[in-house]
């Protein structure tokens, strides 16, 4: 029962408790009978009220019951005493019934409470307010019974009402308090219930504590034993009576109960923004985040396509990046809650964690993905970008007209186009390999849709690919043939310069061999066989003149047939053939001579020797003798050589050109002069020499003749021919000797 329930009987003071007790420490239930009727049904609940209130303990000791009759009737007296049986028969020790001091003297006799004390179960006494004192000590009765006990009832109800909604406020928000830490610890472990709707208390916890304090404040500020120093007016109910432990210990309970609800709170709070944060940080992410990578695919078409895709990825980056530090700083107060949180907190905390990287990672991930893919795109566009420039510009370079000013110019030209076919290979092996990067890329790539994923369709971008690397090998094919044509080509009239410069180097080698036939070969030798010898050389010398000869004309055939080949119509052998014409023809001409002039010195030297050998005084008796026409033959040999000598040599042109110098002419006509004065000197010897041999062969034979002219006569018919022979072969060679003088 609550004092709000019986609020307004309880003001009627009809049964109160003062706080006083008996010498049995029991506890002093005053009922103040009035002159007006009272109300047994109100006095009832009353009582009923105010025995609730002590604890087991202190009814145990039993209660001492102080009927004020004063101003009541008897009966009224009666009645109230037989209804404590009914009421309280076991916790009454004692009945006090104050009488007046002129009232029921008669009538007791009537009652004797004494002699039905057993069927009352309690002994009941009647007693005058003066005389209570014997029983009850002063200190513990109320002043109006003569003690000093200070009661203040309308206070009392009051603090007893305050008491009573303290109590059942706290019993209510305690009981609250942990249906509510009970059920957060139940959702902690069972993750699949659904959390208590009815999260907050129903009255504020703060104000009950509040109440609380201030009751308890007001308790163990005043004692229910009286005043120190009689201040006070009145001093509150025993700690039994109003239950100062009972409020310490709700204090208490409510404080950790509010205190873990706090925490409660806190942590829930706490969750429930991390939570919120961690829905939207995710929902963004997995929402808006990858509809944007998801629609992000292309590579674009051209560099700065891919240059304009990575700055819109930039842009894409810069929003993740926002909600990245939100994910950072939402990891530190999860890794904060960790290291506080008990254990239950752990595992939702960790799998909030867990989730929340996850997608950050997954996100993070697909960007660096597209990142990648997009600085493949990038290097490869570069790539096809140069390597299209090199194409050109080595097509430009191919449909040039090719104007070399000799054969350097050709093969610098053509190994500069070399290097830069070399260049274009190595560029496109570099385009099919940042190709074949990216597509691999592109293939790995993935995107996150409804909790899976997703492989992004790539087919266009990798017909893409393959088109610009097709492309690119088939105009790198046609450069190549191009320059297999163009090599060729560049080959030919390498060719070409090289057959005109040997051709060229040929007249010169002629023109050479000519200036060395006519300054150097002008010796005639001193004899016969170093003539021949000479002759010989010379035969050697044209040999190898006519070697150059031909092979300049087959040089400059090659030329011609090259100039045909190439389609060169503007050029042609030039003057080179006439000149390698006119060089041989004067070469020719000189050769000539120089054989014609060998050939006479040749004669010359045989006939001079012949004569200077037969002729030769070694020769003795076996001298033979030199017909006239040798000796005529060296002459006019030699004065025929001495003329050729002095005559310079005609060209088919009309110029001329002298053998040697002048003194190498003049040296070889000296020789050649020496040569016949000794011929002619070794005639006249001879001539002189014939016609001495021819008077001693006439001695002799006229010697003989005297000799034998004893025996001519014996042998006239034998030695007659004879001798007449031998005058014949004197006479014939007399007839020699004289006509070689002649």
């Amino acid at each position: 029962m609550e004092a709000t329930n019986i609020l307004p009987i309880l003001k009627k003071r009809l049964a109160f408790l003062s706080g006083g007790k008996d010498r049995r420490s029991g506890l002093i239930l005053t009922i103040p009978l009035c002159t007006e009727q009272t109300s047994m049904e109100e006095l009832s609940s009353t009582l009923d009220y105010l025995l609730g209130i002590p604890s087991d303990k202190c009814k145990a000791r039993g209660f001492t019951v102080i009927v004020d009759g004063r101003r009541s009737q008897w009966n009224i007296v009666k009645t109230v005493v037989l209804m404590l049986q009914n009421v309280i028969p076991a916790e009454v020790s004692l009945v006090c019934v104050v009488k007046p001091d002129e009232f029921w003297d008669k009538k007791v006799t009537h009652f004797c409470f004494w002699k039905e004390k057993d069927r009352l179960g309690f002994e009941v006494i009647l007693v005058s307010a003066n005389k209570l004192t014997r029983y009850i000590e002063p200190c513990q009765l109320t002043d109006e019974f003569g003690g000093s006990l200070v009661y203040d009832h309308m206070d009392w109800v009051n603090k007893r009402l305050v008491f009573e909604k303290f109590t059942k406020e706290s019993t209510s928000l305690l009981d609250e308090l942990v249906v509510i830490n009970e059920s957060e610890k139940s959702n902690q472990l069972d993750k699949e219930r659904p959390p208590d709707c009815n999260f907050l208390p129903s009255v504020d916890p703060e104000t009950v504590l509040q109440t609380g304090h201030e009751l308890l404040s007001e308790l163990q500020q005043r004692r229910f034993n009286g005043s120190e120093g009689g201040g006070v007016a009145w001093s509150p109910m025993d700690d039994e009576l109003l239950a100062q432990p009972q409020v310490m210990k709700l204090l208490d309970s409510l404080r950790e109960q509010y205190t873990k609800y706090q925490e409660v709170c806190r942590q829930r709070s706490k969750r429930s923004q991390l939570e919120e944060i961690q829905t939207k940080v995710v929902n963004w992410l997995e929402g808006p985040g990858t509809e944007q990578l998801r629609t992000q695919w292309g590579i674009g078409d051209s560099i700065r396509a891919s240059q304009a895709l990575q700055q819109k990825h930039e842009e894409i980056e810069s929003q993740h990046s926002e909600w990245f530090a939100v994910y950072v700083e939402l990891n530190q107060q999860i890794a904060a809650l960790l290291s506080a949180g008990d254990e239950e907190a752990l595992v939702e905390l960790k799998g909030l964690q867990q989730q929340l990287s996850d997608v950050c990672y997954r996100q993070a991930s697909q960007l660096e993905s597209r990142q990648n893919v997009l600085q493949s795109a990038h290097e490869f566009h570069g790539t096809a970008q140069d390597l299209s420039q090199q194409l050109d510009g080595l097509l430009g370079m191919l449909c040039a007209d090719m104007a070399p000013a000799d054969g350097a110019a050709i093969q610098q030209t053509l190994k500069h186009l070399e290097e830069k076919l070399k260049s274009v290979e190595g560029a496109l092996a570099g385009l099919r390999e940042k190709g074949q990067v990216l597509m691999d890329q592109m293939s790995n790539q993935t995107t996150w849709s409804y909790g899976k994923d997703v492989p992004i369709e790539n087919k266009e971008n990798i017909d893409h690919i393959q088109g610009v690397m097709e492309d690119m090998q088939l105009r790198k094919q046609r450069c190549e043939d191009m320059v297999d044509v163009r090599r060729l080509k560049m080959l030919q009239m390498v060719q070409l310069f090289k057959c005109e410069e040997d051709a060229s180097q040929a007249v010169e080698w002629l023109g050479e061999l000519l200036d060395a036939l006519l300054k150097t070969h002008i010796r005639l030798g001193d004899d016969a066989q170093e003539t021949k010898v000479l002759l010989e050389k010379h035969k050697k010398f044209v040999d190898v003149a006519q070697s150059t000869y031909d092979y300049g004309r087959q040089l400059l055939q090659a030329t011609v047939v090259l100039c045909q080949s190439l389609r060169c119509t503007t050029r042609s052998s030039g003057d080179t053939l006439p000149r390698l014409n006119r060089v041989w023809k004067q070469f020719s001409v000189t050769s000539e001579e120089r054989v014609h002039r060998l050939e006479m010195a040749c004669s010359f030297h045989t006939a001079a020797e012949k004569v200077l050998v037969q002729a030769s005084p070694e020769q003795g008796d076996l001298r033979v003798e030199v017909e006239q026409e040798t000796y005529e033959e060296v002459e006019t040999v030699g004065k025929a050589l001495l003329d050729r000598l002095t005559v310079p040599v005609i060209f088919p042109d009309g110029s001329e050109q002298y053998f040697g110098s002048p003194g190498d002419m003049a040296s070889s006509a000296v020789h050649i002069r020496d040569k016949m004065k000794l011929v002619e000197d070794r005639k006249l010897t001879l001539h002189e020499e014939d016609e001495d041999f021819e008077q001693l062969q006439y001695d002799q034979i006229h010697d003989q003749d005297e000799e034998l002219q004893d025996d001519e006569d014996l042998q006239d018919d034998q030695e007659l021919p004879e001798v007449d022979k031998e005058l014949q072969d004197g006479e014939e060679l007399e007839l020699e000797t004289n006509t070689q003088k002649s």
